[in-house]
């Protein structure tokens, strides 16, 4: 059989100039000014009060209510509070949260922490630097390096304890004076004549109160209880992630991620201080063993650890001992918005992925910054049926971060799994030796994965380069009635895996953006 090397570099030509034709027909960051790193305009319009040049409501108490203070909800509050907004943030619980997930930032993500003045949250937290990942598969490794040489030197990936960085965007929100954060639960909107007026919620003492503001922004998570009302919600739960905290160990390879091809799912470690590594194991399915009776210790001891790299497997068998295992069900959720006056959704209650690929903080991040630039141009947020339908712009301006971000995550999740059947073992081969080829066919996927390079149309042209280059190593040197068979079967897998992510994330808005009525939306200005 010819050797995968020499087969990857039958086609690498064709590729490169299938992707650099990708390039040129991608839409345009700046075009019209309205990419997420044009530069809006810093003046106010229309006739609503300023107060020493900050853009301020004519009525309420705040201009933006926003409900949650996690990643999303408290990066959002400093974004719009440094632009002179009042923003009244309700947070259900404002001690330092404690998730297994949410640890680790992709460079796409910290590149919008910078633009967003907030890179300084990932210090003084013990956070570790990442640049790029390990993948083992049956006792084999590759190293996959982010593509960083044209950035500056602290540009990276970041992993850190999740509560502690939202514990600091928090106090770095609540610094500013015209940002207002307070414990409470927010129980519903309120709504007046189709529009979001804003909402009611439990004080901290257990006090009904209301509050109101033209904007309100619902960040309240995964669990979201408000989202039903802004938004078609179709949550799948494909598997939960068992969560571990290996301690005093090192990774067979500092500062990359590590991501075992296990069976029956991947198996995930990366360091979250300068002496703890998380784990988190993939369990098929929203059922996981039970921990009380001891049948998750026997399944991790017996089913994962075997599968674990041998320089921290007595630490993984430590971990389990040690008896603090976690679960956490793993949910995806397009984004199907009903654009509603007065309210919009953001972060994990908006859209959410499988954590496989860590993207969440950085779609989530990208998102604040397209909502910034549409915002800042704004003086007065109070005609809320007309800055409903300019937001509407959100969702098309959004999409090329999030929409890479998405499909690469639920695409790689399910070849990356297990399978009895030949064409998805044949599949999850291909991709582990196409990204071990280095080059253009390792250097093009992490790009797309550490958000470093959205572009929908590059990420399908990879996923079927690695089917094609999986059907040519069973056709070479000669092709077999069974080896076409497979074949085939490869390639009809791979699409049933891809196209249906992508239909649910929406063919135009995807690949064809700048076609949408939306896309041109410029500021409103009111009437004095």
């Amino acid at each position: 059989m010819v050797d995968h090397c020499t087969f990857g570099w039958i086609f690498s030509a064709f590729l490169a100039f299938v992707i650099a034709f990708s390039f040129f027909l991608s839409p345009r960051k700046n075009r019209r000014g309205r990419g997420t790193n044009s530069t809006p305009r810093r003046d106010c319009l229309s006739s609503s009060a300023t107060t020493n040049g900050e853009c301020r409501s004519v009525d309420g108490d705040a201009d933006v209510i926003i409900v949650g203070a996690g990643v999303a909800g408290s990066a959002l509050a400093h974004t719009l509070g440094k632009d002179g907004r009042r923003v009244h943030v309700i947070e259900r619980d404002l001690t330092e949260p404690d998730r297994i997930v949410g640890e680790l930032l992709q460079p796409g993500g910290y590149l919008k922490l910078i633009e967003l003045g907030l890179q300084d949250c990932v210090e003084e937290i013990d956070a570790q630097k990442v640049y790029g990942y390990a993948l083992f598969k049956d006792g084999k490794s590759t190293r996959l390096s982010y593509p960083l040489e044209n950035f500056q030197s602290d540009v990276s990936g970041r992993s850190f304890h999740n509560g502690r960085f939202i514990q600091r965007m928090r106090e770095k929100a609540a610094f500013l004076p015209n940002v207002r954060l307070e414990q409470g639960t927010v129980t519903s909107l309120l709504e007046e004549k189709g529009t979001i007026t804003g909402v009611q919620y439990k004080s901290k003492n257990g006090e009904q109160k209301t509050a109101y503001a033209p904007l309100t922004i619902v960040c309240d998570g995964c669990f979201s209880n408000l989202r039903r009302s802004l938004c078609n919600p179709m949550v799948d739960v494909p598997s939960c992630f068992v969560g571990l905290v290996l301690e005093n160990c090192q990774l067979p390879y500092a500062n990359l991620g590590h991501v075992v091809l296990g069976d029956p799912s991947p198996i995930l470690f990366y360091p979250i201080s300068s002496t703890e590594i998380r784990c988190l194991v993939d369990v098929p399915g929203q059922k996981v063993p039970s921990i009380s009776n001891g049948e998750m210790e026997k399944y991790l001891k017996t089913v994962v650890a075997p599968q674990v790299p041998p320089q921290i497997h007595d630490a993984f068998i430590a971990a389990i001992e040690k008896g603090n295992i976690r679960t956490m069900p793993n949910r995806s959720m397009p984004a199907a918005p009903q654009p509603t006056p007065g309210a919009l959704l953001m972060g994990d209650a908006f859209n959410m992925r499988h954590p496989l690929t860590g993207g969440g903080m950085t779609v989530a991040l990208s998102d604040i910054v397209v909502l910034r630039n549409l915002l800042k141009p704004l003086k007065d947020l109070n005609d809320a049926p007309t800055l409903c339908k300019y937001l509407e712009s959100f969702y098309t301006l959004r999409k090329p971060v999030a929409s890479t971000i998405n499909t690469l995550a639920g695409a790689l999740y399910k070849v990356f799994c297990a399978s009895s059947d030949q064409a998805r073992k044949e599949m999850r081969q291909a991709c582990f030796d196409y990204l071990s080829l280095g080059g253009i066919f390792s250097n093009g996927p992490v790009s797309l994965l550490s958000g470093l390079n959205p572009r929908p149309l590059s990420l399908v042209l990879h996923f079927f380069a690695v089917a094609i280059y999986g059907v040519g190593r069973l056709l070479l040197p000669f092709p077999s009635p069974k080896g076409i068979w497979i074949g085939a079967r490869l390639v009809y897998s791979a699409s049933g895996i891809i196209f249906p992510i992508i239909k649910a994330e929406g063919v135009r808005q995807m690949f064809f953006p700048a076609t949408v009525p939306a896309y041109y939306r410029t500021p409103p200005v009111f009437n004095s």
